[in-house]
């Protein structure tokens, strides 16, 4: 699908905001839906379901983590949060909600389309549910639990692997500590932060090893961890 065929829905109560979005997204070749509040966010989603859905934190109606849940249980399309400063914990709770990613204010407009262009690509690679998740050097075969570099296997635990493969499946996305730690340990373990960082440690050591940058799984401050396109 080309970019002027992808519909995305830009949701702010900021005029210049949602004016400065639209201008920029209609001259990148998308098609822009806007809406000003969560309730015509939610109507515009459901009369012209988006390719992509760029969201502000602060509505004058709801709040914006709220809105993503909404939408997220029933809609497929990536989630990209726009924050403000110092919202750290908001900013988590809309991950948690089902964010796909974020970006804070101020941004400039080539931020925003890559992260855009990031997020339509990831989620067209994902809509044949891939039992095979190629990023960068990476190789992960799912049923076969299997992780590569240029065709060398990585020797990892079930732990690493598992760490590993929520990183993958969530397609760039980023994934909070306590959803790493509920996904890969259990509901019990939401608060084992030490657990999570040594094994996160032991993983990151082990792509290195195999040629894998370090920063390919990238630590977000206060938030968790995403896995990026890296060498």
């Amino acid at each position: 699908m080309s970019a002027g065929e992808q519909r995305i829905l830009v949701v702010d109560d900021e005029r210049p905001i949602r004016r400065a979005l639209e201008v920029t997204l209609t001259k990148a070749g998308y098609r822009v839906l806007t809406a000003t509040t969560g309730d015509e966010a939610l109507t515009a989603a459901a009369l012209t379901p988006p390719d992509l859905v760029i969201l502000d934190l602060m509505l004058p109606d709801a709040d914006g983590a709220d809105v993503c849940r909404q939408l997220r249980d029933w809609l497929a399309a990536p989630i990209l949060l726009i924050s403000a400063v110092g919202e750290e914990a908001d900013k988590i709770r809309a991950l948690d909600a089902g964010a796909d990613d974020y970006v804070t204010k101020p941004f400039s407009p080539g931020e925003l389309l890559a992260r855009c262009r990031a997020l339509l690509r990831r989620a067209a690679g994902q809509k044949g549910g891939e039992a095979v998740i190629d990023v960068g050097q990476l190789h992960i075969d799912l049923p076969r639990r299997m992780v590569t570099v240029s065709g060398e296997e990585v020797r990892l635990t079930p732990t690493e692997f598992d760490l590993l493969k929520a990183l993958a499946v969530a397609g760039g996305r980023p994934l909070t500590h306590q959803m790493l730690l509920r996904t890969v340990w259990g509901p019990g373990y939401a608060d084992e932060m030490h657990l999570l960082r040594v094994n996160m440690g032991r993983l990151r050591d082990k792509l290195q090893a195999e040629g894998v940058e370090r920063g390919a799984i990238e630590t977000l401050t206060g938030v968790g961890y995403r896995l990026r396109e890296a060498g």
